[in-house]
């Protein structure tokens, strides 16, 4: 557990201070990484990746687009759907947070080689099917 606590500690370290310069948090890196991992999502979409209620996203979304990082779009299909992407400014700011994270990480799997990454991409895809 406490090499569990101290990895994931490393891991979001930089993240949260680059956030941190804007005021932001780690709600809102994750906001932004959903947004990168499934472009033109929308809210109810977002609310079940991030597995909290729209009440709880309504505030760091609003940051977001308040900070002309988050864009929120009608769908052409249905106009009450609101699609949400990124600004410029917004994209750039998650690319900057992702290859952070991407950097650290490759660093170590290449210290730790392929069957050590193989194990540890094991246990996070346990990990992550145990959310539900």
């Amino acid at each position: 557990m406490e090499a569990f606590f101290f990895g994931y500690q490393a891991f979001t370290a930089k993240p949260d201070e680059m956030l941190a310069k804007r005021g932001l948090s780690r709600v809102h890196h994750r906001i932004l990484f959903f947004i990168a991992k499934y472009p033109g999502l929308n809210m109810t979409e977002l609310l079940s990746y991030l597995a909290v209620s729209k009440q709880a996203l309504n505030t760091p979304l609003r940051q977001l687009m308040e900070m002309n990082l988050v864009r929120s779009e009608a769908a052409p299909d249905d106009k009450r759907k609101r699609l949400l992407g990124f600004t410029p400014a917004g994209a750039k700011l998650e690319q900057a947070l992702r290859r952070e994270q991407a950097q650290l990480l490759q660093r170590v799997f290449n210290e730790m080689g392929e069957q050590a990454v193989e194990g540890w991409l094991a246990v996070n895809r346990a990990l992550a099917r145990g959310r539900t």
